[in-house]
Order: C-alpha cells, then structure tokens, then sequence
C-alpha cells in the first residue's frame, strides 16, 4: 500500500487549515501504523531487497515485549517462585503459620510480614479466581507448610505449652523481636503524618485489648453440646473473624476463640471418642471452615485494594500491630495463668531460664536471618 500523501501547500496556508489538517495527517499516520499497514514503507527503506532484515527487526519487538508483566506492575506483584530454594522458604513461611495458630499471641500474618512475604500473601488470595493457576501454584507449598505446621503445633506444641509454656513463649517471642527490623523496613522513609501516626498508635492498641478482654473479660469455656440452630450461624461468624487474623498482622486466631469462649472446648473436642459422643460437633468444624475459607478470600481482596491506594499508609497500621503482637505475647490469658501459679506457688526456674536463653538465641537468630535478607538485596540491587 503507498503512502498518504498531502499537499505541501497546506501546510504553507491560513491559521485555521493548519489547526483541521494537522490532527487529520497525525490521525491518518496512527491508524496506518496500528493496523500495520506502513509496513511498505518500512520496505522500502530496508537494506535487503527480499525484506529478511526486516523480519528480523520485526521479531526484536515481540521478543522483548515478552518478559511477564508481574514483576513491573506494582499492582500485581512476581508471585513465581524462581527455584527449589525460593519454594522451601514458601514451605517454612506456611510451617510458621500454621504454628502461630496455635500458639497464644503469635499472628500468622506478623510471621508473613516478617519473612517479607506479606504482599504476596495477599494478592494470591484475592486474586484467586482471576489468575487462578498462578495463585494455586504459589500457595500450594505454604498451604502444605500451614498443615504441616498445624499438626506440629496442636500434638507438640500444646504439650510443650503445658509443660514449659513460658520457654515456647520465648523462643517465638525472640524470633519476632528479632525480626522486627524486617517489618519496620517498609516504613523507612516514609512521610511520619497524623493520619499515620494515629494507625500506628491503633495497631498497637488493638492486640493489647484484645488480650486484656480475653484475660479478665471471659467467663470461661463455652459447650459444644446442645447447640441451637443460631450457633451454627455464629461458627460461620466465628471463622470469618479468625481469618481475618491470618491476613491482618498482629490479630492472633487463638485470642480471638479465646476472647468467643471456645478456644479450650475446641482443642478438647479433637478427639475420635467425643466425636462419637457427640456426632454434631462436625458440623460445627465445618461451619468454622465455611466461614473462614469466605473471610480468607473476601478480605484479603479488600486487604489488596487497599494496597493498591495507600501501601505506604497501611503499612504505618501493620507496624503498629505486629508490635503489639509482640507485646501479648507476654501478657494473654495461657501465659497470665502461668504468672498466677509462679506466684502461688513458687517460680519455675528451668521454664523461667530456658525461655530466657531460647529468647535471647531467636533473637540473635532471626536478626541474623534480617541482615543476611537485607545483604541479599542490597547485592541485587547493586548488580543492577
């Protein structure tokens, strides 16, 4: 196809045609290109007269306009893992999760925030239906790593929490503080405002009273027998809230079934002979279930959208919880027994010293492990 031409003259006339055939020269010369039909052009100025150096010019565009998207839009962040390493640590991430459900104070989104995975968290799980394959793929191994970490912390834990509850305690006391610096990171820079200053302030505030309400404000187990057709309504309820806990940092599942009343009846109720027992409690574990797998995915798309407007802002809230979280880990309803009967009758030295040293080694741990990230990525960034 040949080219347009225009008249010369044109150009050389009145104000008023400059300002109409302007634009029309511009609009014809896009759509020609759009539609590709200024190839002929581009042939007759090539060098080779069969038009193969200009094949290969043309293959140049495609080839570079192929790297993913991800990794340059900040709106959907690279959630591919790039080796069998990178996997692992998404296995250990999903491990410690899975543990700090358990574990009275510990928040599975502050254990995200720590190993600066927390973003990634987030988008798969809003996202889920929109790139459904991708998202499955990146949270297959975490997934794997929460049961994992589940099953570990409801057989083990538990009775190391029964036995020296404060060395637990210490031990992932420790490695959060130790980790900390991690989280803080996000916020390096960042424009110190009121607005920030007061969510800051609120995410402390909101573990805190959390813990003091479970403490002093429960009036003991709730029954899972001879249940009413609401109650179910209100474990639908009840899972919804303690997925929130896994997607906002510094909320701790185990809290929030203490601060409801049922923490101590459903950890005693997993057991096959209460189950034949009492048959209905099943329904009561999937009602849970149905209200946390609808919490997971609904506010963790809220979680994304927000993110999207004001990343910066929320993190000033995320520091503030993770904090907090930090802080009830000493003080919650389990380890405030453990105050009560040191004080009765006497305090326990080897949980009292174990939880001093495994404090003080998750500490130096988890520190270490932040350095080396921040090493890592500083060489990156360098070699770039």
């Amino acid at each position: 196809m040949r080219s347009v031409r225009v008249p010369a003259k044109i150009f050389c006339t009145g104000t008023r045609q400059n300002i109409i055939f302007f634009p029309l020269v511009f609009s014809l010369k896009a759509c020609y290109t759009e539609n590709g039909m200024d190839n002929d052009n581009k042939s007759l100025s090539g060098n080779s007269p069969d038009g193969t150096e200009e094949e290969g010019k043309a293959a140049e565009p495609a080839e570079a306009e192929t790297p993913a998207m991800p990794e340059n839009n900040p709106d959907r962040p690279d959630i591919t893992y790039k080796n069998a390493g990178d996997v692992a640590r998404g296995g250990l991430l999903g491990l410690f999760i899975g543990l700090a459900i358990i574990v009275p104070g510990v928040s599975g989104s502050t254990v995200a925030s720590i190993f600066k995975r927390y973003d990634k968290r987030i988008y798969p799980l809003g996202n889920l239906f929109r790139r459904f394959a991708a998202c499955v793929k990146f949270l297959l191994p975490v997934v794997i790593g929460a049961a994992a970490g589940f099953l570990l912390g409801f057989f083990a834990i538990q009775q190391l929490m029964a036995l020296v509850p404060f060395t637990v305690v210490g031990l992932f006391a420790g490695m959060m503080i130790g980790a900390f610096p991690a989280v803080k990171d996000e916020i390096k820079g960042e424009k110190i405002t009121v607005p920030r200053a007061l969510l800051f302030v609120l995410g402390i505030a909101i573990p805190v009273a959390i813990a003091l309400g479970t403490t002093f404000g429960t009036e003991g187990a709730r029954p899972l027998e001879g249940l009413q057709f609401y109650h179910y309504i209100i474990f639908i309820l009840i899972g919804y809230v303690v997925a929130i806990t896994q997607v906002v940092p510094g909320l701790s599942a185990t809290a929030i079934l203490m601060a409801f009343g049922y923490f101590s009846s459903i950890m005693n109720s997993v057991h096959l002979s209460y189950w034949k027992e009492n048959p209905m409690v099943l329904l009561v574990y999937f009602c849970m279930v149905l209200g946390f797998a609808i919490g997971l995915l609904t506010f963790s798309k809220v979680l994304d959208l927000i993110f999207k407007k004001a990343r910066a802002t929320a993190f000033f809230m995320i520091v503030g919880l993770s904090l907090g979280s930090l802080l009830t880990l000493f003080f919650n309803s389990d380890i405030y027994a453990v105050y009560r009967d040191w004080a009765a009758g006497g305090v326990d030295a080897l949980d009292l010293s174990l939880g001093i040293v495994l404090f003080i080694v998750g500490t130096v741990v988890a520190y270490l492990f932040v350095r080396y990230e921040r090493k890592k990525k500083s060489g990156i960034g360098g070699n770039r």
